[in-house]
């Protein structure tokens, strides 16, 4: 990934996904930013209004929503980001 894509990724600490996400960024040597919304129902209520989604992780990529873990699997396969 380009050294200056902004990854952002929300997790919670007990999200299998969550923690698979993370290393797969790091195994691709993706710099990010966490933001844990374990402890706080309102951020993530405004999780759930960006992303339409109620599931954690829930991955930024400059801005944009890309979705979880499979998604950016997905991503990473297609040759999308790299």
């Amino acid at each position: 990934m380009n050294p200056q894509t902004r990854v952002v990724i929300y997790t919670t600490r007990y999200c299998p996904y969550c923690h698979v996400a993370k290393d797969l960024l790091k195994a691709k040597q993706a710099e990010f930013d966490e933001i844990d919304v374990t402890d706080d129902d309102a951020l993530r209520e405004k999780l759930v209004r960006m992303t339409g989604r109620e599931t954690v992780p829930q991955i930024f990529i400059d801005g944009k929503p890309i979705g979880g873990y499979d998604d950016l699997v997905k991503l990473y396969a297609s040759g999308k980001i790299v």
